[in-house]
């Protein structure tokens, strides 16, 4: 099976595409140049593609150029803007990326006569958010205060009206919550900036210590978009779908700089983190996804838990410098990929 990975350079992307390598496909990737200090560079991804355009999904001629070139049987669509602060940055070009962007991929999908499924990956913030005690379910209403959570709210109600106006193949939108992981070196992220502070010996500073989110370790992420998919080749499905951690698995940014902290090793009787005090955009204070439609219909759910999702990723990042950063990559695929 020939896959087409959008945003391959970018840490989502990356493990998805060495999955993807690893189980036999054919891989292609559209993407932007990766950051200088990034997985796909540690690990040497380059020569495991196909084909590697570095595209701006905005440009949307080179995007179906390259979209004609590499024929796929199957898209997952990654490549947008996905961070909330740089949105408040760039706000238009967020929206460009991230509405402009997704319409642009699907368009040049038409032009396939070979494709049988596309999943186009949204994130868990397109929901209104009204500080529920539940999970929002597919259904909930959609929208967004900071112009990245509403760019992407934009992006999956575009790519909705898309599917039921011009789909011939099957579709599906999959909403994901905050993924963990070895090889993010994202700017803004929770996890890269505690192994940033950790490494130097400071102490990381937290915006928003109180704050829920949904944290999963990325190959439980990718293993729901790869069972959706099989759905959609197997079955002809098509829809919306959350995959996110078990509602159980309520956990605030504290918690989990309190379980990496340990994890890393620190001594726990001095400080491992300080609170921003200056002025910070906007972000929801509780945010849970409900992933029962996926654990119903897909018969998905996560194999790792709130701490071995940590204790996997700390692993990670303590031992990249001292070993093949795709070794160690593939090797923490092949040992999630065998639980049962």
């Amino acid at each position: 099976m020939h896959y087409l990975v959008t945003g391959h350079t970018g840490f989502k992307g990356s493990w998805l595409s060495l999955m993807l390598q690893l189980q036999g496909h054919t891989v292609s990737g559209i993407s932007l140049d990766p950051m200088e200090k990034s997985l796909f560079n540690q690990a040497r991804l380059s020569d495991i593609f196909e084909n590697d355009f570095r595209i701006d999904i905005r440009n949307s001629a080179e995007l179906s150029r390259a979209v004609m070139v590499v024929k796929p049987d199957v898209i997952i669509h990654l490549a947008a803007q996905p961070l909330v602060r740089e949105s408040y940055r760039d706000p238009v070009g967020t929206f460009e990326s991230n509405v402009l962007g997704t319409l642009n991929l699907l368009e040049a999908s038409k032009q396939l006569t070979g494709l049988r499924a596309t999943l186009v990956i949204t994130t868990d913030k397109v929901y209104k958010n009204f500080n529920h005690l539940r999970g929002y379910v597919e259904s909930d209403e959609l929208g967004g205060d900071d112009p990245y959570s509403a760019s992407k709210a934009a992006a999956d109600i575009a790519a909705q009206s898309w599917v039921k106006s011009f789909a011939t193949t099957p579709v599906s939108i999959a909403r994901a919550g905050n993924v963990i992981g070895g090889g993010d070196w994202a700017s803004d992220r929770i996890i890269p900036d505690l192994v940033n502070a950790y490494s130097s010996n400071q102490i990381p500073t937290l915006r928003y210590p109180d704050a829920i989110r949904p944290w999963q370790h990325v190959l439980d992420c990718l293993n729901g978009y790869q069972r959706l998919v099989s759905k959609m080749l197997s079955d002809g499905i098509s829809g919306v779908w959350n995959f996110g951690p078990s509602l159980d698995e309520k956990h605030s940014v504290l918690d989990l700089v309190e379980s990496f902290s340990k994890a890393w090793e620190l001594d726990q009787q001095k400080q491992v983190w300080k609170q921003e005090h200056t002025e910070q955009p906007h972000e929801a204070g509780y945010l849970l996804l409900d992933s029962s439609k996926a654990r119903t219909e897909l018969g998905w759910a996560d194999k790792l838990n709130f701490n071995a999702s940590i204790n996997l990723t700390t692993s990670w990042f303590k031992q990249y410098q001292s070993q093949n950063p795709r070794e160690l990559t593939l090797n923490q695929i092949k040992n999630f990929l065998s639980i049962k």
